[in-house]
């Protein structure tokens, strides 16, 4: 079965694209062929791809039909789909997760984003009925100060509103911040390698809340 990670937050801001570029190359660097699904109206992801020159092949597709329109794209040529959403649309965001194996939601460890994180365990919860099984769901916690109190906090705060939380954490970075528009190379070498890694281990879960 082809893994599907749909890489989303509602608040913009918060890393997605960063993260799905990442993810993207990490697994790609791993001999599987990749697809990204750029669901962003903004098209971040398909800029980049095209600034870039990215081998990994990118289609844009934003549209509240995606989860109809997504597998006749795909044939089932791909071990793995990467998708980038936007924020603050449900109706994309609600489509795209009714195709994921794994969501992957990245949070900074702070109060803004941190108080969007229930409307996406809500949006998850309320595409359940039209899937067979749940996806595999994780918080990943980016743009995070190395032993900083706040990384700590928020980890605590998220795992009691029933996320789990990646134990691999995206520093705030250069390497990061800057990547816009730049070729991404090593990307099992950081961290979001580490986070497929532990990705790809865990089982599917329920967002209980």
């Amino acid at each position: 079965m082809t893994t599907t990670v749909v890489v989303t937050n509602l608040k913009g801001g918060t890393s997605k694209t960063t993260s799905a570029a990442f993810i993207a190359h990490a697994l790609s660097e791993r001999g599987q062929s990749v697809l990204v699904v750029d669901a962003d109206p903004q098209g971040s992801a398909l800029r980049w791809s095209e600034d870039a020159d990215w081998t990994i092949p990118v289609i844009r597709l934003d549209s509240p039909k995606l989860h109809r329109t997504l597998p006749g794209v795909a044939g089932g040529r791909y071990d793995a789909i990467v998708i980038d959403t936007p924020p603050n649309d449900e109706g994309i965001v609600g489509a795209a997760l009714r195709v994921a194996t794994h969501v992957v939601i990245p949070m900074a460890p702070t109060p803004a984003e941190y108080e969007r994180l229930p409307n996406v365990g809500e949006l998850i919860e309320s595409v359940a009925p039209f899937r067979n099984d749940d996806p595999v769901t994780a918080v990943l916690l980016t743009r995070a100060i190395a032993n900083a109190a706040s990384s700590r906090a928020y980890r605590e705060l998220v795992r009691d509103d029933g996320f789990h939380v990646l134990r691999t954490e995206v520093r705030r970075l250069e390497r990061f911040s800057q990547s816009m528009g730049a070729p991404v190379d090593r990307a099992n070498a950081s961290a979001y390698g580490d986070a497929v890694d532990e990705l790809l281990t865990l089982a599917p879960q329920e967002v209980s809340r």
